[in-house]
């Protein structure tokens, strides 16, 4: 007998988080989504099109990027029998997700800075878009930190959210959109051409960023930080641009004590702890809420797989 497609579901992402920790991200441009950045490396660029078409262009360049990264993921779980499905899938959905991957970059910079500011804003540089030439240690370590806690509903929570909707379509369709965003949702030159990836990446995250957060709570819940939490997400969750990544950051900064700023931006979180000392509790708390929803959404595949056996479906 067949097994239903949410039973499927259930021990697919649960094999790609193993897969995840197991291998992480191989460093290679034929890796799907380097591939998904090296095309829209080649349309991305402003100065290809008139500033009274950049935002159309945006749209529709847009539209095509989502569907071409797409379209291989729904393919697949059309045709593939269940069985090869279910040895390939999980491979599949570790393409759309960076969890260990995450962690290391993060740990990086904080290697970096032993050998000096220098060499953390080397490193911390390809993480953030903000200007680092003039970032002190602490805004060093606080730019990684913070690029682990946006990312944890970037690069986890969303394409897992999504694959537990719509399979490994969904997971796909978000990785594709959060790299548009990521390469081209800024305030600059790109501007025009990034609006429409950065509205729609604000759309998928909406529910997802605010999973993360009562996940977040829950585990602050556990620690004895939840008021913390609390207090600090509805204070400072807006004084990040954008309405979603504020209200983690804000969350995460009060849980665990500490402060992130952006010079001239914005500052989230009291700093009752340097990031030296709450640093280890921000990677815990992103391992614990993967772990969370994980372990939820998994249940609740199987349970949902439950029933439709027993109809016979």
């Amino acid at each position: 007998m067949v097994p239903p497609a949410v039973t499927l579901a259930a021990v697919v992402l649960f094999c790609a988080l193993v897969v995840d920790r197991l291998i992480g991200d191989p460093h290679s441009r034929y890796h799907p989504v380097a591939l998904l950045g090296s095309f829209i490396g080649l349309w991305g660029r402003p100065a290809y099109y008139p500033v009274g078409l950049q935002r159309i262009a945006g749209i529709l360049l847009w539209a095509l990027t989502v569907f071409l990264f797409t379209l291989p993921f729904i393919l697949f779980t059309v045709l593939a029998p269940w069985y090869i499905y279910l040895l390939v899938a999980p491979f599949l959905l570790k393409c759309c997700f960076a969890w260990r991957s995450l962690e290391e970059h993060t740990l990086a910079v904080v290697s970096a800075l032993n050998e000096g500011v220098e060499t953390g804003r080397e490193k911390v540089r390809l993480l953030v878009s903000r200007d680092t030439a003039d970032l002190t240690r602490d805004h060093i370590l606080s730019a990684g930190y913070e690029s682990m806690t946006e990312n944890l509903t970037d690069s986890i929570i969303a394409p897992l959210f999504w694959f537990s909707l719509f399979g490994l379509a969904g997971a796909a369709a978000c990785r594709a959109i959060n790299t548009l965003d990521a390469m081209l949702g800024y305030r600059d030159e790109r501007e025009r051409i990034g609006w429409w990836p950065a509205r729609t990446d604000d759309i998928l995250n909406y529910i997802p960023a605010r999973i993360t957060v009562l996940l977040l709570l829950i585990w602050f819940t556990t620690r004895g930080t939840f008021s913390q939490a609390w207090q600090v997400m509805r204070r400072d969750g807006r004084k990040r641009p954008g309405f979603n990544g504020g209200i983690v950051m804000a969350a995460m900064a009060g849980g665990t004590g500490i402060r992130f700023e952006k010079p001239g931006v914005y500052t989230i979180g009291d700093g009752e702890r340097t990031l030296d000392e709450g640093g280890p509790d921000i990677l815990t708390a992103t391992r614990a809420v993967t772990l969370m929803y994980a372990i939820f959404a998994c249940c609740v595949l199987f349970l949902l797989g439950a029933p439709i056996n027993n109809i016979g479906i």
